[in-house]
């Protein structure tokens, strides 16, 4: 009990958002751990950091999709095939390229608002020279609106939800990383 206290005594601090921007924009590029986990305890610790919070996840979501996309822009030879290579495989790549030529923006979309991984979408769209602009305009408006959501639903609750990551903080996390892996697991099928 005591960690979860100070975790969210920690996280009810202004200087978090900056914690909660930082690890979204590893998010957007490398790191396989949803925005929502970062972003709950600041809310659920103290009720006014739910628009702070919620604003530097989308900033950095935004922040972390522009690099990812410079990445597969420029560097697609070095830095994006590593990435690919140690997240996913060269397979699964060229299937999110054939998806994306296809569908565009509702591919976009998709993984904006589904444990799907954002940041192989970014490299392949720099990869193939999509629109910055309308890449970077789908993802902040559907990746902010996941945020808002999940914002907005620990602000309603958050007394209750207060009382819940107290109690049952060890299997939210684990359901964050189970959340994260069945990302993986979906881009593993498709």
């Amino acid at each position: 009990m005591r960690l979860i206290d100070s975790i969210l005594d920690k996280s009810s601090k202004k200087w978090y958002s900056w914690v909660v921007c930082f690890m979204t924009i590893c998010e957007s590029i490398f790191l396989f751990i949803p925005p929502e986990v970062f972003m709950t305890p600041a809310i659920v610790a103290n009720k006014r950091r739910t628009v702070p919070v919620t604003v530097a996840a989308a900033v950095g979501s935004v922040i972390g999709g522009a690099i990812a996309y410079a990445i597969g822009y420029w560097l697609f030879d070095s830095v994006g095939i590593w990435l690919i290579e140690h997240f996913a495989t060269m397979e699964k790549f060229l299937y999110t390229k054939d998806m994306f030529t296809q569908y565009g923006i509702l591919i976009i979309i998709l993984t904006a608002v589904t444990p799907i991984p954002y940041k192989l979408l970014a490299i392949c769209a720099g990869f193939m020279k999509y629109p910055l602009f309308i890449f970077l305009l789908v993802s902040a408006i559907f990746r902010t609106g996941r945020f808002g959501i999940i914002g907005f639903l620990l602000w309603k609750f958050q007394e209750k939800a207060n009382e819940l990551v107290k109690k049952y903080s060890l299997q939210i996390t684990i359901g964050a990383i189970v959340f994260a892996l069945l990302g993986l697991g979906i881009l593993y099928l498709i």
